[in-house]
């Protein structure tokens, strides 16, 4: 049995509630989470310590002890990526296996940095959207496509890395410059990537519309992905195969990419009409 040790921001949030019971219905017992960290208690939530005693979790008072007891590490605070950096100093100096909760970095700039520390201390990690692992990218063509249009839930500052991570996927990492055309309750974005290709990616709030997505090829066809299935267990099993062999499952460059089209995005939403330079 392999030990998993949390990071987090605040432990009582989504992600750190439902991992535990993911793992082990993906891999049984061969890896449990077994020690925590809370930087704050959630505002709106459990204490850290009501959290760990909840899940039968050893809450440990600094990132070092978790470090030190673990055998990987998942760095979560899965709505807060702006405490990434911080929060991975000394997971990314560790030499440990390590899982970064999406979204990686809130800015391209820090993505590189954060890679950059990584590689300096021999620290394999990757980061992901759970999306990047749906039955249906396994599937899809991924050669000559022209045009992505995407459809999915939430905001594009939370919930954007769930749509442009399965687009970097299918078109690759050059993306150039960024443009909303919608904004507010109707946040469209047009994602134009080197070679005339593009994309463009609505978010439509909690209104029921769930992840999905028609792909177009150079030569008139289109594939229509109705939906993002069985992405959360295949994410699961892929990241503990990961904590397993020590091999990445998303490329930096793409994560570091994807990063750079948010950054842009954000800026674009703020000024529509206006391209914007990823």
């Amino acid at each position: 049995m392999k030990k998993i040790g949390f990071i987090d921001y605040f432990l009582d949030e989504w992600h750190a509630n439902n991992y535990p019971k993911f793992i082990k219905d993906a891999v049984g017992d061969e890896f449990v989470v077994a020690y925590a960290y809370g930087e704050i208690d959630s505002p709106n939530g459990k204490t850290n310590r009501e959290w760990a005693d909840s899940f039968g979790v050893e809450l440990l008072g600094t990132i070092d002890e978790v470090i030190e007891k673990s055998d990987v590490l998942i760095v979560l605070s899965p709505d807060h990526p702006e405490r990434h950096w911080d929060l991975c100093q000394k997971p990314f100096r560790s030499g440990k296996r390590v899982y970064v909760d999406k979204t990686f970095a809130p800015s391209k700039k820090i993505a590189e940095d954060l890679v950059k520390l990584a590689d300096e201390n021999n620290t394999p990690f990757f980061s992901s959207s759970a999306l990047r692992f749906s039955d249906e990218l396994t599937t899809v063509g991924h050669d000559n496509i022209a045009f992505i249009n995407s459809r999915g839930p939430g905001d594009f500052d939370t919930y954007s890395i769930h749509q442009i991570e399965p687009i970097t996927v299918l078109m690759g990492s050059e993306a150039t410059r960024v443009m909303a055309v919608g904004a507010g309750m109707h946040q469209t974005v047009v994602i134009e990537f080197k070679g005339g290709r593009s994309a463009v990616m609505s978010h439509y709030g909690w209104s029921g519309v769930d992840f999905n997505m028609t792909v177009s090829y150079a030569d008139g066809s289109t594939a229509v992905l109705p939906a993002m299935s069985n992405s959360f267990p295949n994410f699961i099993k892929a990241m503990c195969d990961f904590f397993r062999t020590g091999e990445i499952k998303a490329a930096h460059e793409e994560t570091v990419a994807i990063m750079g089209i948010i950054e842009a995005g954000n800026k674009a939403i703020a000024n529509p009409g206006v391209w914007v330079e990823v």
